[in-house]
């Protein structure tokens, strides 16, 4: 099972991406699926997470500017990033909770965020 994520890159300020996150090879059922990110000299911070049901839960730090959101019959989550800031500057990270307790993280993208 592998996990691909893909969207990041350099926006100004104010600016918006949109992250997207598949998951291939032999997967099973997925439970929840979601992104952290972490910046230099940080630990990774939980961002947004969506459970099978649809339901979604933020951080405080992102509610209202981000929003994540999935395809089960792509097996892909996105998280669409608006009003970009400075601070939202990491490596941003996906990752699957599968139903029978594993969970798998994608290798990272790169966000930068110019002022």
């Amino acid at each position: 099972v592998q996990l691909q994520a893909s969207g990041g890159g350099l926006v100004q300020a104010g600016g918006s991406l949109r992250l997207s996150c598949v998951t291939s090879g032999s997967i099973g059922s997925i439970n929840e699926m979601g992104w952290y990110r972490q910046a230099p000299g940080k630990q990774r911070e939980f961002l947004a997470v969506i459970t099978s049901g649809g339901g979604t839960k933020y951080a405080d730090s992102v509610k209202g500017r981000f929003t994540i959101s999935r395809d089960n019959t792509k097996n892909t989550v996105y998280l669409q990033m608006l009003s970009l800031k400075p601070e939202d500057t990491a490596v941003y990270y996906c990752y699957v909770l599968f139903n029978y307790g594993a969970t798998i993280w994608g290798q990272g993208t790169l966000v930068t965020v110019s002022s």
